[in-house]
C-alpha cells in the first residue's frame, strides 16, 4: 500500500547542521516537500512559514514541548494555525518527570487526553511520539504506552523504537489501527555497529523491515511518513539514502 501525501522530514535529524535555511533547501532539492519541526524552532512561526514556502515545503505535524502544550495551549495552537500543522505532538517526557508507577503513568495519560480535547477544539489532532521506555512492563505486566493513549490520544509511532524495545512494531500498529496519523520512518543498525550515530542507520540499510511496516503502516491510517535519523554523522548522506528508500517502499522506483 502506498500514500498520496509528501514524505516528510524530521528536523531534529538535521540539528547539527544548520544553518536552517540551507538544511531547507536541500530537503526540497532532494525531494522532500514536507517537515516535521521541533520545539525550539517556533519562536517565529510567520518566519518559519515563509522559510518553508520559499522552497515548496510544509509542516503537517510539529513535536511541542509538554510546558507549552498544557501551560501555553493557546500560543500553541496560533503556532500551529500559522504553520499549517495538522496534528500537534509531544515527542518526550524527559527523565526527571516521567512517571514510574502505575497510578503516575495513568496521571500522566489523563494529562495527555485533556490535552487533546483542548486541541481539538481548535481543529487540531493530539499524537504521542514514543521512545523505547513506554514498552518497559509495569509489575503487574501493564505496558505504559497503553495508559499513555488512552482513549483518545493519536500515536505517532516511531517503530525503529519499538524494534529497540524488544517488542513487535506489527502488533502495535494492530493494537493502534486508526491512530496512527504519522509514522517516524528509522533503521536500527546491526548490534555493534554505527556506534558513532548511537546505532541508528539510514532507512532501508538496517534491521527494521520496513517491507512489511509500511502498508500495515498505511492500513493503520499513517498519512505523513517522516523520516528521521537520531544522530546522523552526515544528514545529507541520510536524507539521500531514506528517501530513496521510502520512494520504493511507497511504490516508486
Amino acid at each position: 500500500m502506498s500514500i498520496s501525501t509528501p514524505f516528510a522530514f524530521q528536523l531534529y535529524s538535521a540539528r547539527n547542521f544548520f544553518p536552517l535555511e540551507n538544511v531547507l533547501r536541500n530537503l526540497a532539492e532532494i525531494g522532500f516537500t514536507n517537515v516535521e519541526p521541533f520545539p525550539s524552532l517556533y519562536e517565529d512561526p510567520a518566519s518559519l512559514k515563509a522559510m518553508l514556502s520559499n522552497y515548496g515545503l510544509t509542516a503537517r505535524s510539529g513535536h511541542v514541548s509538554l510546558r507549552d502544550i498544557e501551560e501555553d495551549s493557546d500560543q500553541t495552537c496560533r503556532m500551529a494555525e500559522t504553520l499549517g500543522i495538522e496534528t500537534i505532538v509531544l515527542p518526550f517526557i524527559p527523565a526527571n518527570i516521567r512517571p514510574t508507577g502505575k497510578q503516575e503513568w495513568l496521571e500522566m495519560g489523563e494529562r495527555l487526553s485533556a490535552a487533546s480535547r483542548v486541541f481539538a477544539k481548535r481543529g487540531f489532532s493530539f499524537a504521542w511520539h514514543n521512545h523505547d521506555f513506554e514498552f518497559e512492563a509495569l509489575p503487574d505486566g501493564t505496558i505504559p504506552l497503553e495508559l499513555l493513549l488512552g482513549e483518545d490520544v493519536m500515536w505517532e509511532a516511531d517503530l525503529a523504537w519499538v524494534v529497540r524495545s524488544g517488542n513487535d512494531p506489527k502488533h502495535w500498529l494492530k493494537r493502534y489501527s486508526g491512530r496512527v496519523p504519522a509514522v517516524h520512518v528509522k533503521d536500527l543498525a546491526l548490534p555493534g555497529e554505527k556506534v558513532d550515530e548511537k546505532g541508528w542507520a539510514d532507512v532501508g540499510t538496517g534491521v527494521v523491515p520496513w517491507a512489511e511496516l509500511w502498508p500495515l503502516a498505511v492500513e493503520s491510517g499513517a498519512k505523513i511518513m517522516i523520516a528521521e535519523h537520531d544522530q546522523p554523522s552526515d544528514y545529507d548522506r541520510f536524507a539521500r539514502q531514506s528517501y530513496r528508500t521510502m520512494s520504493k517502499l511507497n511504490g516508486g522506483n
